[in-house]
């Protein structure tokens, strides 16, 4: 549908204004709109059965468009309204233009008139200013020609240090220089910068005497510790004089803040005195840490000097506290201040201090001066400090960084002087092993030397001094001694192994040496206390070089304890050697002498090992036994006696009872103590001296299955050779015991210590079997 124009009030279209030019996006619209009601007509009416519905289609299509119509002359007529609107008031708008514009004009006429009647004016403003300058310079004659008498006064009043009157009379001399300024300028006309330059000549004095006053000022309040011990009226005269000035500078700066005073400020203000009065009061605080040297503090002159500061930073406070903050206003808050400059002065200082190269004492100084006594009731905890201000707003007197940076120089320092201490204690330690006479016995009867005393009464005492500190210093001081004594236990077992190796060259060189070894095991053991009782103290894994938990310590002493434990088993197998090569032999059959001398022998070493702190005396103890019967079997394994019979078989099975029964006898206060299962002589001899006698060699199977049952290490060369022993297994029956044990893979129990494994067997001695023949 297409609008040809608008319709009047009564419905039709005669009067409408025609279009004259129709837009080819409107005809493009038209166009597209016909397009899309033609498609959809298509759509409806696809099927016959639809045409039905025609009529109601052309009915709602006749409204909708009737309802198009309605809105867009609504729309049309809205427009118009409003463009009525719009002219009618730019009608009235120009109206209004052309009256302003006529009343500007006016005006302007009448500014011109006005204009030339003021030029006639000038004349009398110039007489008037010259007028005015002239009754200023009359009325302050009499002050002027007194400026310089005045000047030489308030010198003089300066020089004497009576202060109150030399404030005065410069005050009074600052009060006619302005004055003069502001009368020449006639109530704040701009000034002539001649007469400008020539007041401020002739009042030139003026700043001189400000100079001078601020100088005697400052010396005054920079000394008033030692005033206000005296006499204090100076400091007061002072205090009164910071206040005038300071009274002076905020009326000033509110009069030009207010809009009331057009004149600038006065030459110098404001000046601030009361500001400068609190850095004079930094200053003086600070000069009693500036004249501290290097060299001054050395050795015990640094606590000396920190006691001293002590002593005269309290003095200092109460002097504050009971005469300055009378001699000043409230609002000073003196001891505050005074706190808290002397809190900074100490921190610049301390940083200083920690920067330089300090030693272990210094330290110590150091540390136990800012960390216990700075925040102690005799100082920053003193009830009158804490009454003006919680030291917590101070902070802390040296940076976390720098605490920690001297704990480690601390821990570090005293490392050398542990490291040489354990040096000297081991070279003693090695002097006592050469002694020709028996280890100490303590009170429990036990062996001992010097050296475990020597390092635990040490790390424990470093760890005590430590602890004066913190506790965070005494967990890493534990910690380097720990890592110090697993270098030392290193070098310790380092020093058993060539003990050893002497003494294997030199049997008879030293008779204590087995006493020797017994020492240092219990020396060993007591040090393991020692080490775990400073593990117990640290409460926390300490920052620093060292790792967390110092296991290091424990496994060098086990390892120690170990090589001791090895050296004393080789000095007993050095002994029992000429023993063990007669046993199982024939001599050892026919007359018996052996075994009981073996057993002298242990017995002798056995109640040495009583002489070896718990647990390492039954650690001795088994090995022992655990030695003897290793050495026992390997003996049988070497076939030194093949049996001929059975009475022969039933022999030796009876003496290798005989010697399980001696050994027990040795060991019985061991028999029910021991964690070696089963390599106890009263168990594995008699099992085989059972498999020797046995009668019947058709139950050898059984025998040997509950021996590997019992011993799962034993091998088909020892179940061999315990054959050839009794000489009486035919090769058939040999074969099924050997493939049973070939078949059967028995499995090591937990906790299981191997026996046979330990014992090699000889190889079987060949006869030369080569045929005989004559040489061609």
């Amino acid at each position: 549908m297409s609008v040809d124009g608008v319709n009047n009030g009564n419905g039709n279209s005669e009067d409408a204004l025609p279009i004259v030019e129709v837009w080819p996006e409107l005809e493009r619209a038209e166009q597209l709109a016909r397009g899309a009601a033609l498609k959809w007509a298509s759509g409806v009416f696809s099927r016959p059965e639809q045409l039905e519905k025609l009529g109601q289609y052309r009915m709602r299509e006749r409204q909708r468009t009737e309802s198009i119509h309605s809105r867009l002359k609504s729309m049309v007529q809205t427009y118009l309204e409003g463009i009525d609107r719009g002219l009618k008031q730019l009608r009235e708008a120009r109206l209004e233009l052309k009256e302003v514009s006529c009343s500007l004009a006016e005006v302007k006429a009448e500014g011109f008139q006005n204009a030339e009647g003021t030029e006639t004016l000038a004349v009398l403003r110039g007489a008037s200013i010259s007028h005015a300058q002239l009754l200023a310079a009359v009325s302050n004659l009499p002050r002027l020609h007194s400026v310089r008498g005045v000047v030489l006064e308030t010198e003089r009043l300066v020089e004497s240090r009576r202060l109150l009157e030399a404030h005065t009379h410069l005050m009074e001399l600052e009060r006619w220089q302005d004055e003069v300024l502001w009368q020449l300028g006639v109530g704040g006309a701009a000034l002539d910068p001649r007469d400008e330059e020539l007041v401020r000549t002739y009042f030139s004095d003026v700043g001189r005497l400000v100079e001078a006053l601020a100088r005697e000022l400052w010396a005054v309040v920079g000394s008033g510790l030692a005033l206000a011990r005296q006499n204090p009226t100076s400091f007061v005269s002072a205090v009164r004089i910071v206040e005038r000035e300071e009274a002076l500078d905020r009326a000033l700066l509110e009069e030009r803040r207010g809009g009331g005073c057009t004149r600038p400020l006065p030459p110098g203000r404001p000046r601030c005195w009361r500001k400068r009065f609190f850095q004079v009061m930094d200053e003086m605080v600070s000069s009693r840490f500036c004249s501290v040297s290097y060299l001054h503090t050395r050795g015990s002159g640094l606590a000396n000097h920190l006691s001293g500061l002590q002593h005269s930073i309290m003095g200092d406070v109460a002097t504050v506290q009971h005469l300055l903050e009378q001699c000043v206003p409230p609002h000073y808050r003196l001891l505050r201040v005074y706190v808290a400059t002397v809190h900074r002065c100490l921190q610049t200082h301390l940083a200083q201090v920690s920067s330089w190269d300090l030693e272990r004492g210094e330290i110590f100084a150091v540390l136990n001066w800012v960390l216990h006594v700075y925040g102690s009731h005799d100082m920053l905890g003193h009830p009158d400090v804490v009454s003006e201000m919680d030291p917590l707003e101070l902070g802390p007197l040296i940076s976390p960084e720098t605490l920690e940076k001297l704990q480690s120089k601390y821990v570090y320092s005293i490392r050398n002087s542990v490291a040489d201490w354990m040096n000297k204690a081991l070279e003693v330690e090695l002097t006592d092993w050469q002694r020709d006479q028996e280890p100490d016995v303590d009170h429990e009867g036990f062996y001992h030397t010097s050296l475990p005393t020597i390092i635990a009464q040490m790390l424990q005492e470093n760890a005590q001094v430590a602890l004066m500190i913190s506790e965070s210093l005494r967990d890493q001081t534990i910690h380097m001694g720990l890592y110090e004594l697993e270098s030392f236990l290193n070098r310790f077992r380092e020093a058993l192994v060539e003990f050893g190796k002497e003494h294997r060259k030199d049997h008879g060189r030293n008779p204590f040496y087995l006493h020797y070894l017994l020492a240092t095991i219990s020396n060993c053991i007591v040090l393991k206390g020692s080490t775990e009782s400073l593990q117990q103290q640290c409460t926390a894994c300490p920052t620093g070089c060292f790792s967390w938990p110092p296991t290091g310590p424990l496994v060098a002493l086990d390892r120690a304890v170990k090589k001791a434990c090895r050296l004393v088993m080789d000095r007993l197998l050095l002994e029992l050697q000429p023993l063990l090569l007669r046993l199982l032999s024939g001599s050892w059959l026919t007359h018996g002498e052996v075994t009981p001398l073996l057993c002298r022998v242990l017995e002798r070493h056995c109640e040495l090992y009583g002489h070896v702190r718990p647990p390492c005396r039954q650690r001795l103890q088994e090995e022992c036994q655990r030695l003897v019967v290793v050495e026992y079997v390997r003996a049988l394994m070497q076939r030194r006696l093949v049996c001929r019979g059975a009475g022969e078989r039933h022999q030796v099975a009876e003496r290798i009872v005989q010697d399980a029964q001696l050994l027990r006898d040795v060991f019985q206060d061991m028999e029910g103590e021991g964690s070696v299962s089963g390599v106890t002589p009263s168990v594995l001899l008699p099992i085989l001296a059972e498999i020797i006698r046995l009668q019947d060699p058709s139950l050898l199977i059984l025998e040997v299955s509950g021996l590997v049952a019992k011993y799962p290490d034993i091998s088909e060369e020892h179940v061999s050779v315990l054959l050839d022993v009794r000489g009486d297994v035919p090769r058939e029956l040999r074969g099924v015991v050997l493939d049973m044990l070939e078949q059967s893979t028995p499995i090591l129990p937990p906790g299981y210590r191997p026996v046979f494994s330990d014992i090699l067997v000889p190889p079987r001695s060949m006869s030369f079997c080569l045929p005989t023949a004559r040489c061609s």
